[in-house]
């Protein structure tokens, strides 16, 4: 399988999106969360990365099924994230991006390792 790749994409996702914990909670909260407190800059900010694991799970050969999904709570994460305090709020719970690498891992699972996967 492609365990290497997934591996760097849980690291990207787990800094984004749970990187932090708040102490004395079992809260988490990532880069995504902090620079979605940047009013207009920081929720484009984060486009950059999220559009990276679309295109490594493209890369990969996710089906568009797979795609779209994760292209969905990308885009709920950018445009309900812009939102002023309820978005932030909800960037810290969503956690688009760990749940685009889970799908991306299920898509996987149990997949031959052959380089030309069928969409």
């Amino acid at each position: 399988m492609h365990d290497g790749d997934l591996k760097k994409l849980d690291r990207l996702a787990r800094v984004l999106d749970s990187r932090f914990r708040i102490p004395g909670t079992s809260m988490r909260f990532g880069w995504d969360f902090l620079l979605g407190l940047i009013p207009g800059l920081g929720d484009v900010i984060t486009i950059g990365p999220a559009a990276y694991l679309l295109y490594e799970a493209y890369r990969l050969g996710a089906r568009r099924r797979t795609m779209a999904k994760m292209v969905l709570n990308s885009a709920l994460d950018l445009t309900l994230g812009a939102v002023p305090v309820a978005g932030d709020l909800f960037d810290m719970f969503f956690k688009a991006n760990i749940r685009n690498v889970a799908l991306l891992r299920r898509e996987l699972q149990g997949r031959p390792n052959h380089p030309e996967i069928t969409r």
